[in-house]
């Protein structure tokens, strides 16, 4: 039977170009479907609260292309195969209520599901499929680092404002002749620093794929200042490692990264002492007005998808292969995380130009 009402959830984090999907979708289903659209609020938060849900229209989205974030809201602790519960004595259990959620879809008259989201919610939305769910997916991620697809959605203005703080920081680095380093988002995965690292002119990048030696490291800061250039910059992922593999956290309980910049700046200072300064870039990535690549792209996802509705391809989802619009099953895009290959062209590319990764393959 052909669907006729359809939800749209936001899950996990927010990103650049959330808004134009949910535009792409509610004119599109609206406009060439005839179909009913309402919008989950917080993920699935708003669901577990009983909420009706958020009516879409034409002319409540028409004019959100070019606003950040979703005006769904967002959650990205919102597994309910995995929801924390707080006991009286402050302790937390963690419990299923994923059927809760199935039952208030139905209670709502839902007859498919769109979930935008990235490894975690795609992750989710299998579950959900398994459990009988008739759902299709959209990938977002500023960290690109979902399978099945060549570019996420959000990436692209992540690139731009890694960029830009690169240039930034070069002018004030080169003022005061100081090594200047910038911690960035990518969690497992080293597509921000490095594709930022190389065009924002970084001496060194580190990136979770390529574990570093801080020695290695601290030489090509040497190296540049017998140059006699003065200031170099530095990019590192949050979840770049040394080679014993240990890893960063602000928050090690819900494995939230950070801290890895400023461990790194304090090793270069004390090994070199050169001056050095560390920026983390942290949310500012996840902020903004959307580039013209991700509404671009967004439009393109959201407008697509609802072809899986109208075929009835449940458990997949929409996706980018080279300038086309695919498709692939959830399963297979959450299969593997996408990263960087250490041996491929942009690494050797970067190390041509001299730029280090930290490690021993890096030319002199």
């Amino acid at each position: 039977m052909m669907s006729k009402k359809i939800a749209i959830s936001t899950g996990g984090g927010d990103a650049p170009g959330l808004n134009a999907v949910i535009r792409a979708v509610t004119l599109t289903a609206i406009r060439e479907y005839g179909w009913e659209v309402i919008g989950l609020r917080n993920g699935f938060d708003g669901v577990l609260a009983k909420e009706p849900g958020i009516p879409l229209n034409e002319q409540l989205t028409e004019d959100i292309l070019r606003e950040g974030g979703t005006i769904l809201g967002a959650a990205n602790r919102g597994n309910p195969f995995k929801r924390p519960i707080t006991q009286p004595d402050g302790s937390v259990i963690y419990e299923d209520v994923s059927d809760q959620v199935i039952d208030h879809l139905k209670t709502m008259g839902v007859d498919a599901l769109i979930m935008v989201g990235g490894d975690g919610t795609m992750a989710i939305a299998q579950q959900l499929y398994t459990k009988g769910v008739r759902l299709v997916g959209v990938p977002k991620t500023i960290d690109n680092d979902l399978g099945g697809t060549d570019r996420t959605f959000g990436f692209d203005t992540a690139l731009n404002i890694a960029m830009d703080a690169l240039d930034r920081l070069h002018t004030t680095a080169e003022s005061h002749h100081r090594v200047m380093v910038l911690e960035v988002m990518g969690r497992n995965s080293g597509w921000i620093a490095l594709q930022a690292g190389v065009a924002g002119g970084a001496d060194i990048i580190l990136i979770p794929e390529i574990p570093f030696d801080i020695d290695i490291v601290c030489e090509k800061v040497r190296m540049i200042r017998r140059s006699g250039r003065l200031h170099s910059l530095v990019v590192v992922a949050e979840g770049a490692a040394e080679h014993d593999g240990s890893k960063y956290y602000v928050d090690a309980a819900q494995k939230r990264l950070g801290g890895i910049g400023d461990h790194v700046g304090k090793l270069i200072m004390e090994k070199t002492e050169a001056e050095t300064r560390v920026t983390v870039l942290g949310h500012i990535q996840r902020g903004g007005s959307p580039t013209v690549y991700d509404r671009w792209l967004g439009t393109r996802f959201g407008a697509n998808v609802l072809r899986l509705i109208k075929e009835e391809k449940w458990g997949y989802m929409i996706g980018l292969r080279g300038e086309d619009i695919t498709e692939v099953k959830i399963a297979d895009a959450i299969a593997a995380l996408k990263r960087v290959d250490p041996a491929s062209e942009p690494i050797h590319t970067a190390r041509n130009m001299g730029i280090s990764f930290g490690a021993a393959e890096d030319k002199s």
